[in-house]
């Protein structure tokens, strides 16, 4: 009985190691909790543009990687591109915006 404990023990240890380091972010890759950060900032900006009644949000992708927003997709002005630019901007968690939009 009591092998069985130190066996259970040492095995419960390698495995949250494992799963410690499994979940670590480097820079190309995010850790878990840095994944789900991001995913939040992306549909706060995502419902930041949609409740922008000059932006047509449809038009628009948001991605999120460690705080930074990208914008793509096609808009019909460079004001349009400024405005969407701007309300990512203010989405607390953002740390920068990285525009990849286009005029039609």
């Amino acid at each position: 009985m009591k092998n069985l404990a130190k066996y259970l023990s040492a095995l419960f240890l390698a495995v949250t190691l494992v799963f410690a380091t499994g979940c670590a972010s480097t820079s190309k890759q995010e850790g878990t909790g840095e994944y789900v950060d991001d995913s939040v900032i992306t549909s706060k900006v995502k419902a930041a543009i949609f409740n922008e009644p000059t932006l047509k949000s449809a038009e628009i992708n948001v991605e999120t990687f460690k705080g930074t927003v990208q914008l793509s997709g096609f808009v019909s002005s460079q004001a349009a591109i400024n405005k969407a630019v701007a309300v990512a901007r203010t989405v607390g968690g953002v740390s920068s915006v990285k525009n990849d939009m286009r005029v039609k």
